[in-house]
């Protein structure tokens, strides 16, 4: 014993050291280099996304943005290609070769909804132009320099660089050439409801632009404004104003449609004009004091430096090591994809706007956040920084209770800080359930878990309420018969019926709920939830083995294809969604005949190429052979994904990158994890990608994952060991991972055994 204990000992401090010496190259290392912002800029060009993609939708556009930010800042800066604010239109197209300025952002990174509350700062040369099809100007990608923390394009005679802040961002324009410069400020409002202001005596341009809901409350006022306040310290020449072409002599203009302001300077080849910019959700004020806490009297240069680091700090909490630059180039581009949603929403002193439309202002201590896709993001990128920044996931969580009680219920899918019922399911309650689950537990448990009770049980007495996107879509129904019938249209939603997808969904939900409602010893909501946990199987049809649209007799719905859209589900196919059950995945086996049924199941749908990977729900699939005998299908299947549906160039995502969820899937799945369920705390393995992946946690700990092949092509687990010790199990779980440690994959060329035993697999509510 004594001797296992100095051998124990002297492994520890071998793998500190091992594990000192990786964070010193970590931390030299230029990983910035590796990010690619124009990825997903082009339509995506992979076999899933043109066949399964709505034809002349817009499934198939990434619709991300080469954006200079920070992880998780209030604003993105951004060349701007289109003009508009409008739905599934991001500011910025590769294929556009016209440049209309540059945008300060809200835009929902990879989503098909809206920017709001940007604002537009063109830099015209010559004379004065204020109609964008007089003042834009050509480019070309080779005259681009794009980073994280740095975006550079000569267009025209002036040269734009850019760089930001967590609030703020620096525009530095120089010339090409002696003339006069026009720096032109438009309110991007497209509903003609912008204001802005020209002080030529103090060198400011400032206004606003009032934000819109969409989905519910469409059109609506949200309460707030997107602000801005932009300081230059180069003395005007000519200042005024205009809408369209129509120029002003006044110093303001508000409410007109193509409104803006613009200040005038006569510079010479190779002077520099610098914007300082404070942007702000909560009053003018508010933006001036961001830039004075952030930017001050710094130079360029100093921001630029500053954003590197922070950029650099961000990407090494995941090293990778390989000798294929390429897999680098769209791993660290999928950390940067990940890092961009949730908001900061809060002001430098922790002001905010109050949710939901009532144009209060708040204040909190910590950081408040908006734009939670959680549809999406709970899948995959929330989980992913549970891991990586759990302080951070506790602000998110507190920010989504401040929302609760500020609206009243917990909001489904909160965007622009209102409620929306954009999407299906109650993933809030998901996500707080899984932070819970993780200890992740810096705030008020008791509010948190009111708040997803009343989403679970109660309905809005008032049908405003309801409409308005407060409460579960449905939920009558769902409760009175164990689903959603077809005879239930869904109508107060901005997707109508999908019943199917919906009842799976709250499925899950009830199980996330449920596992709160037993740590806290709440033994009847538990035993409610628990049992509504298996609604799931009210759903599934045994004559054809899967799920289907069912009457609220307990008839099916006529109309049946397997591989086609269908009403009751959620942009996808029957096939698709019916392995859509997280929570009790050997149960779901047993209603298709048994684990070996499953997977031919499993088997037929990517035979078929009916695997469609630009829609969320399926993104659990291809692990799901982990729970059968043949978890090397899981391996296979995976490292096709990771080749076939992520590259390296502008159309290099496969559909809408939807506020980083499809690039954390890439993030886990190139590691050799992933989260099928989230609230279970357990990561279904497959092989890296990589020789090495160390990930940095809290506490200074290390996990690191490596890999040992028989040939640079193998991809088959042969064995695994966690420590030093043989490890059977096809999953690791959280608290394994956080504790920091060294799981090593044995890799092989020809499929294996490993991890078929049902002692190896994870379990479920049946089991």
């Amino acid at each position: 014993m004594y001797r296992d204990q100095v051998y124990t000992k002297a492994l520890r401090c071998s793998v500190i050291v091992a594990l000192l010496l990786i964070q010193q190259v970590v931390s030299a290392q230029n990983l910035m280099q590796y990010v690619q912002p124009l990825a997903g800029t082009a339509s995506a060009t992979t076999i899933s996304a043109i066949k399964h993609s709505e034809a002349g939708g817009t499934e198939t556009n990434a619709n991300t943005i080469p954006a200079v930010t920070l992880p998780f800042a209030m604003t993105q800066w951004t060349a701007q290609t289109r003009q508009t604010e409008n739905k599934c239109v991001p500011p910025y197209f590769y294929k556009d070769s016209l440049l209309t300025g540059f945008r300060g952002s809200h835009w929902l990174s990879g989503s098909c909804t809206q920017d709001y509350g940007s604002f537009t700062v063109m830099p015209v040369v010559g004379t004065l132009k204020t109609v964008a099809k007089e003042y834009a100007v050509p480019f070309s990608h080779k005259d681009e320099t794009t980073s994280p923390a740095y975006y550079k394009v000569k267009a025209g005679t002036v040269t734009t660089e850019i760089t930001s802040t967590l609030r703020c961002g620096l525009l530095q324009f120089t010339m090409q050439q002696d003339d006069s410069l026009y720096v032109l400020v438009t309110p991007n409002s497209d509903y003609a409801k912008g204001f802005v202001k020209v002080d030529a005596a103090k060198g400011e341009i400032w206004g606003y632009n009032p934000a819109h809901r969409i989905y519910q409350g469409w059109g609506e006022p949200t309460g707030f404004s997107g602000w801005f306040y932009i300081k230059i310290e180069k003395r005007f020449t000519k200042r005024g104003t205009f809408a369209g072409a129509t120029v002003f002599a006044t110093d303001s203009v508000l409410q007109k449609k193509d409104a803006g302001a613009f200040a005038g300077f006569k510079l010479k080849k190779g002077e520099q004009l610098l914007l300082r910019i404070g942007t702000s959700f909560s009053s003018l004020a508010a933006a001036k004091k961001n830039l004075t806490a952030e930017v001050g009297t710094k130079s360029f240069d100093a921001i630029r430096a500053a954003s590197k680091q922070q950029w650099e700090k961000a990407l090494a909490q995941v090293q990778v090591q390989t000798n294929t630059e390429k897999d680098k180039r769209v791993f660290y581009t999928a950390m940067y994809h990940s890092m961009q949603h949730p908001r900061l929403f809060s002001d430098a002193d922790g002001t905010y706007p109050a949710f939901a439309g009532n144009a209060q202002l708040k204040k909190m201590n910590g950081n408040y956040y908006d734009d939670f896709s959680m549809w999406d993001i709970y899948r995959a990128q929330l989980p992913l920084f549970e891991i990586l920044n759990p302080n951070m996931t506790n602000d998110f969580v507190r920010s989504l209770i401040l929302k609760g009680e500020q609206g009243g219920w917990l909001p489904i899918f909160p965007c622009w800080n209102s409620y929306t019922a954009a999407m299906i399911g109650d993933h809030v309650t998901a996500f707080i359930a899984s932070a819970y689950n993780k200890g992740i537990r810096n705030y008020n448990v008791a509010s948190a878990y009111e708040l997803m009770r009343k989403n679970a049980f109660e309905t809005p007495n008032s049908f405003a309420e309801y409409k308005n996107g407060m409460g579960r879509r449905a939920l009558t129904s769902y409760l009175n018969y164990g689903f959603i019938p077809m005879e239930d249209s869904v109508q107060e939603a901005f997707h109508k019926k999908e019943q199917v997808s919906r009842t799976l969904e709250y499925a899950f939900d009830d199980y996330a709920l449920s596992v709160v409602a037993k740590g806290l010893n709440k033994a009847e909501d538990h035993q409610q939830l628990q049992q509504r946990s298996l609604n799931y199987k009210n759903v599934f049809d045994p004559s054809v083995g899967m799920m289907r649209g069912r009457y609220s007799n307990g008839n099916w719905f006529a109309s049946f294809n397997a591989d086609k859209r269908e009403s009751y589900i959620t942009e996808g196919t029957p096939r698709q969604y019916t392995f859509y059950v997280p929570q009790d995945v050997p149960g779901l086996a047993r209603l298709m005949g048994g684990t070996k049924q499953f997977e031919n199941a499993l088997d037929s749908l990517f035979i078929k190429n009916e695997y469609w990977h630009g829609n969320e729900p399926g993104h659990q699939i291809p692990f799901l052979y982990n729970y059968t005998s043949s978890p090397y299908k899981t391996q296979r299947e995976v490292r096709k994904i990771l080749t076939e549906e992520y590259s390296d160039g502008p159309g290099g995502l496969s559909g809408n990158d939807d506020a980083g969820q499809m690039s954390a899937w890439y993030v886990f799945a190139a590691m050799g994890f992933y989260p099928v369920d989230p609230v279970s705390n357990n990561y279904l393995l497959t092989s890296s990608l990589f020789d090495k992946v160390t990930i940095r946690l809290q506490g200074n700990k290390f996990f690191e994952l490596s890999t040992h092949k028989t040939s640079t092509t193998a991809l088959y687990i042969q064995q695994v060991k966690w420590n030093g010790k043989q490890y059977n199990r096809n999953f690791i779980t959280y608290s394994i991972i956080m504790q920091g440690g060294k799981l090593e994959l044995w890799l092989t060329d020809q499929a294996t055994v490993w991890g078929s035993s049902a002692a190896s697999r994870p379990t479920g509510l049946s089991n």
